[in-house]
């Protein structure tokens, strides 16, 4: 919240600050005026108590929220040693058009249930990650 307070949505031009103090978030004063509430509602300074396997689905052309959110929640995760994923799809807004990647988020969202509720086997991406150098090219969807 604290990132993301003074910066603009994307899609329609207007200032974030509004949704922060009386849409959304609610907290009903500004940033200078009750910075604890912020820095309370704000998921990354709480990063450190997170125990539960995480993953993050945060894509490039999102007007609704500052893709660079996902990477310092995905960044901050695993400088705490945290189980956490990040899938990003290149082009896509808030929520997933390509019929291709809602499809991938699909099979990964079931591979990574099936893991960790149902004691599954981990699949490459989960086990080992995909690095961003092969994008496109090994979707780690296998089981090794």
């Amino acid at each position: 919240m604290t990132s993301a307070y003074g910066g603009i949505r994307w899609g329609t031009g207007l200032n974030r600050q509004f949704q922060y103090e009386k849409s959304q978030s609610r907290i009903g004063a500004t940033l200078w005026q009750r910075p604890d509430l912020y820095l309370k509602n704000s998921p990354l300074f709480a990063a450190d108590k997170v125990t539960t396997p995480l993953v993050i689905m945060h894509n490039d052309a999102d007007g609704a929220v500052p893709w660079y959110q996902g990477i310092e929640m995905f960044t901050a995760m695993r400088r705490l040693n945290k189980k956490v994923w990040l899938l990003q799809y290149n082009g896509e807004d808030h929520n997933l058009v390509e019929r291709k990647n809602r499809k991938d988020l699909s099979v990964r969202l079931g591979q990574f249930f099936d893991y960790y509720l149902k004691d599954g086997q981990p699949a490459k991406w989960i086990k080992d990650g995909l690095p961003a150098t092969e994008k496109g090219k090994d979707w780690g969807l296998g089981f090794e």
